[in-house]
């Protein structure tokens, strides 16, 4: 859980924040056990990586009220979107964590975009 204490970030921002550090952590898990599967799994490990880090970034623009987290989360949106579509395609638990997880993090960064 991020830090509770930052004052220009609302509820909103702040469950965003959680939501996007979260996507960075199991993504950066499913990118590492998809490396095992084979050369199938390069796109779900690309994919992941860029989630990794376009999550954790936007979650550093928010925390530092960046006048571009709201571009920078319409685009970490739209990669955890189709990342979470690319994971849901494979029944590997790393993958299906992802998938479970990412909506919710598409969900926050959407209603920061707005």
């Amino acid at each position: 859980m991020a830090v509770k204490r930052i004052e220009h970030a609302d509820d909103h921002m702040q469950e965003c924040i959680d939501n996007c550090l979260e996507a960075a952590q199991v993504c950066e898990w499913c990118a590492d056990a998809c490396a095992d599967e084979g050369e199938e799994m390069a796109r779900c490990i690309r994919l992941c990586r860029d989630v990794a880090d376009i999550a954790s970034l936007h979650a550093r623009f928010m925390a530092r009220n960046s006048a571009y987290h709201e571009e920078l989360g319409e685009l970490c949106a739209d990669i955890c979107e189709e990342c979470a579509e690319e994971c849901d395609g494979h029944d590997h638990d790393h993958c299906q964590a992802c998938a479970e997880i990412l909506p919710d993090c598409v969900e926050s960064c959407r209603e920061m975009a707005s």
